[in-house]
């Protein structure tokens, strides 16, 4: 597959030009890359005007991921986030009601975020399985359906996360369907998806039904770290193709990383050599190592392909000191909790990763237990609008003093950046609870004037 903004970058880097344009580094090398970092200089073509060498390599990846157009976002999924509710919001029907989203309560602070900046409320789903915590949501067709059916207003969309931070993935065929039958567009972060495309069969979000999707090409696949995709169905309207740029440019810089641009554009060429049977040969080995695992003790919960979760508390431990534990052995996971430890995999991990995964895990004694009971969320009252909330005076407090105040600013660190108490909530002592479960010290809160 041609590389069409790579091939460009890498002439103009090698040409005797004269740099009298930005950025002020003029290609002379101070971290190394700097040769190859331009901006929108002539033949470079420009990301939210794309119709030269963006559009072209933009055209490759929409084949390879079979949409009707796939964008890039040089600022991550969170740029897609919220161009993907702006476009859904233009797409909703005029109404005199103030907009309403349905959102699986797992979601990250982005969505918070959007609703401050494109104003709309957001109706939180609550999934009635046991297994709903902070990272969690395992919202079901059926209880979407009784909940579009028993809305108080129409939403302008359904927002849900999956793969979710534990790797747990929703029923996104079921969910499609039932957004299909009430003619709501299904929003879906892919975040931690983005290879769900070459399983075979397809299991991305775009391929089971979902309107428009984002996917952080950085997280699973070859890209830079910033490098995402706004992905569209082929069955989403035409606007949500003809708004998109604009979408992207509202919440995007004017400077975005060529950098990042050829790191997606080189992602194209991975994907379409040989990355199917290098993602098939990696699962086999993660689910060799899962089984290992689980011989020695550990509860492996069944996840996402590229996941390896533990649930640590189930023998013994603490995610976080397994963790530590595996840090002594030179291993870095990605997320670790009370409860779990999750460690994420690609086909670019070295046979080493593995080992040293297995070896430092078999050296530990782990006896199973009765994992203790990890505190579940309520469902928070709200005092105003989250919009109203993020703008306003606000102040940072302890936690120990927050019950009754109105939450400002989302309170969580990022991973997994998923609001236990969102803007314009009521702080109470089961919230109070959970801040003090995952070591949330303080909290910003409005300001009482």
């Amino acid at each position: 597959m041609k590389t069409p903004i790579v091939d460009f970058v890498r002439a103009y880097a090698a040409s005797d030009i004269s740099r009298l344009h930005m950025p002020g580094h003029k290609g002379h090398s101070f971290l190394g890359c700097e040769q190859y970092d331009l901006t929108e200089i002539a033949g470079a073509d420009s990301l939210y005007e794309a119709d030269g060498i963006i559009a072209q390599s933009e055209n490759n990846a929409s084949a390879l991921f079979n949409t009707a157009h796939t964008f890039y976002s040089t600022e991550g999924s969170s740029q897609c986030i919220r161009a993907m509710l702006y476009l859904a919001l233009q797409n909703a029907p005029h109404t005199e009601k103030r907009p309403r989203l349905l959102a699986a309560r797992n979601a990250h602070k982005t969505l918070v975020y959007s609703a401050a900046l494109l104003d709309f409320d957001i109706d939180w789903l609550w999934s009635q399985h046991e297994n709903q915590f902070l990272c969690s949501c395992p919202l079901s067709p059926n209880e979407l359906s009784d909940a579009l059916q028993h809305a108080a207003a129409p939403a302008f969309a359904v927002f849900v996360t999956s793969p979710d931070y534990l790797g747990n993935i929703l029923d996104i065929a079921g969910l499609a369907a039932v957004c299909a039958a009430h003619n709501v567009p299904l929003l879906v972060d892919n975040a931690h998806g983005a290879y769900l495309h070459f399983l075979s069969p397809s299991q991305h979000p775009i391929s089971l039904g979902a309107t428009v999707c984002c996917d952080s090409a950085h997280k699973t696949l070859s890209a830079l770290t910033g490098g995402a995709y706004l992905q569209i169905s082929p069955d989403a309207t035409t606007s949500f193709i003809s708004n998109a740029h604009h979408a992207l440019a509202l919440f995007g810089s004017t400077s975005p990383s060529y950098l990042i641009l050829q790191s997606l554009d080189l992602c194209n060429k991975y994907l379409a050599e040989d990355y199917p049977p290098k993602l098939s040969a990696c699962i086999e080995k993660i689910d060799r190592l899962k089984s290992k695992l689980q011989s020695i003790g550990l509860s492996v919960l069944d996840t996402e392909p590229l996941k390896l979760t533990v649930k640590a508390s189930s023998s013994g431990f603490s995610g976080k000191a397994l963790a530590q534990l595996l840090r002594t052995n030179n291993v870095e996971c990605e997320y670790a909790d009370h409860d779990y430890l999750v460690l994420m995999f690609t086909p670019e991990n070295t046979e080493a990763d593995f080992l040293r995964i297995e070896e430092t895990l078999q050296k530990t004694d782990f006896s199973p237990c009765t994992a203790p009971s990890a505190v579940k969320f309520s469902s928070p009252i709200s005092a105003c609008s989250i919009r109203t909330a993020i703008f306003a005076p606000h102040e940072t407090i302890q936690v120990s003093n927050s019950v009754g105040r109105i939450c400002a600013s989302p309170t969580v660190s990022c991973p997994p950046a998923i609001p236990i108490v969102v803007s314009g909530e009521i702080i109470d002592n089961s919230a109070v609870r959970l801040f003090e479960y995952y070591d949330i010290k303080t909290v910003d809160v409005i300001a009482e004037l």
